[in-house]
Parts: C-alpha cells; sequence; structure tokens
C-alpha cells in the first residue's frame, strides 16, 4: 500500500519523493520552503541534493544501494542547509528521503523564518526550539537586567564623584584623580582656587546668593578648562583644577590671571551684583615617583596661602618636585 502524499507530508513535512529514475517528484512543506517553492519538481536529485556520506552519490542506483542507511547531505540550493537523512524504498520503484536538520536546528530556523507548524507534530525539535526560545527570552532579560544594572552603578558613581551644587567633581574625585596620575608619575599641575570676600557675599545677600556665585564661578573654570582637565569643588568655596601634562608656568600663569579676571566680573544677584575675586596656589608636579595626593594638595595649599598673605587676586607657584616649604613665587594678577 503507497502512503497518500497528504499523509506523508503531516508526518514527514521535511521528505523528499525520487521516481526510479531519481527524479524529485514530490516534497513535504518544508522542503518545498527550504527549495523556495515548487521549481526544483522533476529535478534529478543529484542537482538538488549533495549527497556526500557515508559516500558521494550521483546516480539513482547507488542511492538505491544506501537504502536504510543514514545519509549527510545538504541542498545545492544558494543557502546550502546540512541536513541527515535516510532513504527508504516507496514501493513502487522509487525512493523516500525522510530528512531532519540534525543538531543545525535553530540556525536553520533562523535562516529559514521556520516556525513549529514546519515541523512534524511529534518531532522532539519541536520541544528544543520552546527549549531555545526560552533560553533567548531568559538571556534577553538578564542583559536588559545586566544594562540597567550597569548604568545604574554608573549612575551612583557618578554621583559618588560629584558636587551636587555646581555639577563639578568633588574631593573624592581629586583623590582619585591624583592617584592615578601619581602612579603612572605623571606630569601636572594643580591649581588650589579659594574665592576672596565670598563670606561678604553670604553675610550682605544671603546663601542663595553664595550658591548663585558658586554655579557661576564653576561655570567660568570650566570655561577656561579643556575638556579633560579635572574641576573640582572641595569645600565651600574652595575649588581644584587638575591640568594633566600642564606644567609650563608660561601658560599656567596665563590660565590663573584669566580666571581671576573672569571671577572678578560682577555676578547678577536679584537685583543686585555680587563681587568676588579669587587667590589660586598652583603646585607644578613633573612626573617623579614618591609622591602622594595629600602631599600634592599641601604643595597647592602652601602656594594659595602665600597668594593670600600677598594680597588676594593673585597667584602663587610652589614647584612639589623640588620640595619646597615656601611658595616660590608669588604673582599679582595685572
Amino acid at each position: 500500500m503507497t502512503l497518500p502524499q497528504s499523509s506523508l507530508d503531516l508526518l514527514c513535512p521535511l521528505h523528499a519523493r525520487l521516481d526510479a529514475a531519481g527524479r524529485l517528484v514530490a516534497a513535504g512543506p518544508t522542503l518545498t520552503k527550504l527549495l523556495g517553492g515548487e521549481a526544483a519538481l522533476g529535478a534529478p536529485f543529484a542537482t538538488v541534493f549533495d549527497i556526500y556520506r557515508p559516500r558521494e552519490v550521483q546516480t539513482p542506483e547507488a542511492l538505491q544501494d544506501l537504502a536504510g542507511r543514514k545519509l549527510q547531505l545538504r541542498l545545492r540550493h544558494a543557502t546550502q542547509t546540512a541536513l541527515r537523512g535516510v532513504a527508504v524504498p516507496d514501493g513502487q520503484g522509487g525512493l523516500v528521503l525522510n530528512l531532519s536538520f540534525g543538531i543545525g536546528v535553530v540556525e536553520a530556523v533562523r535562516s529559514h523564518a521556520l516556525t513549529s507548524t514546519d515541523f512534524a507534530a511529534t518531532d522532539l525539535a519541536i520541544d528544543m526550539l520552546y527549549l531555545v526560545e526560552a533560553k533567548s527570552a531568559a538571556m534577553a532579560a538578564s542583559r536588559t537586567l545586566n544594562r540597567r544594572l550597569q548604568g545604574a552603578m554608573l549612575a551612583a558613581e557618578q554621583r559618588a564623584y560629584t558636587d551636587p551644587l555646581t555639577g563639578l567633581r568633588n574631593r573624592r574625585a581629586v583623590a582619585h584623580v591624583l592617584g592615578g596620575l601619581l602612579r603612572q608619575e605623571s606630569a601636572f599641575a594643580l591649581m588650589h582656587l579659594d574665592l576672596d570676600y565670598f563670606k561678604q557675599v553670604n553675610d550682605s545677600h544671603g546663601h542663595g546668593a553664595g550658591d548663585r556665585v558658586l554655579q557661576v564661578v564653576a561655570r567660568v573654570m570650566l570655561d577656561l578648562t579643556r575638556r579633560d582637565d579635572t574641576v573640582a569643588r572641595i569645600g565651600g568655596d574652595e575649588f581644584v583644577l587638575i591640568l594633566a601634562g600642564l606644567t609650563g608656568r608660561k601658560r599656567l600663569a596665563h590660565l590663573a590671571s584669566r580666571l581671576i579676571r573672569r571671577i572678578e566680573e560682577p555676578i547678577p544677584v536679584g537685583d543686585t551684583l555680587a563681587r568676588v575675586s579669587a587667590s589660586i596656589g598652583i603646585a607644578c608636579h613633573d612626573g617623579g615617583g614618591g609622591l602622594t595626593a595629600a602631599q600634592v594638595l599641601h604643595a597647592s595649599d602652601l602656594a594659595l596661602y602665600a597668594a593670600k598673605r600677598a594680597g588676594r587676586a593673585q597667584y602663587a607657584f610652589l614647584p612639589v618636585a623640588e620640595g619646597r616649604t615656601e611658595a616660590q613665587e608669588v604673582l599679582r594678577d595685572g
């Protein structure tokens, strides 16, 4: 008794039926999808399939000899889809090739947009596809969660290193950046800036006006520094600028002078103007080793105190590498 084609399509959707001459006379719906339609019907099997194991097969007689044995083959179609199969006589002198994707089922599903309807109802590949889909969904959810966690961690780290009033870096960020530069024995300059007359602004106009002044001063420092420089607020009206790779006294003096001039510009607060100035201590590190962040900050403190003692609105240098305990030079802006 010959099995009707409709039943064969249902039981083996990935089958091929060959006549006695080795021509493809019928194909299951899934194989038809892989072949791009029914155009291959009537073609010799060797133009549709490349049967290469257990040995290369080119003739119908050679294929008949392999009936009942496991075959490895691939479609000669552009996709070169790999298949596994077995050939059995159809009772009319021809053969039925029952095919499967083997371990390549996941790749085949993705390449050919296959669904569960393209497989036999009892095919274990369906269960595996469900598992693959569940795994993919779980991995996608895991990736989404990881991205959110990483984003939350970055946001938390950003907050930990940021001054909330001005948006500048904070003291913790300064220690982190200085530690990195010192470990790498990099050359850099550190400017310690303290506002002059800031207390009078708070006393005369209130702390809201003081906050406004700090925010304006922060923007000035960001405007005058490079993108990769570290600009931080480390106290009430104290700021630190870390200038990696910049140790030339002329350029540093020019920057300090510009900072002082810009900060001295009147700042509107409500219906009045607030006026402050700045004193700046500059510590230059030549890139040698053996120093700590605390030592560099102490050197900039010494330079700042010297600028304050000299009358404010000034900047002073202290070369850290020379181990000075007093500011080497105090220069008045102007």
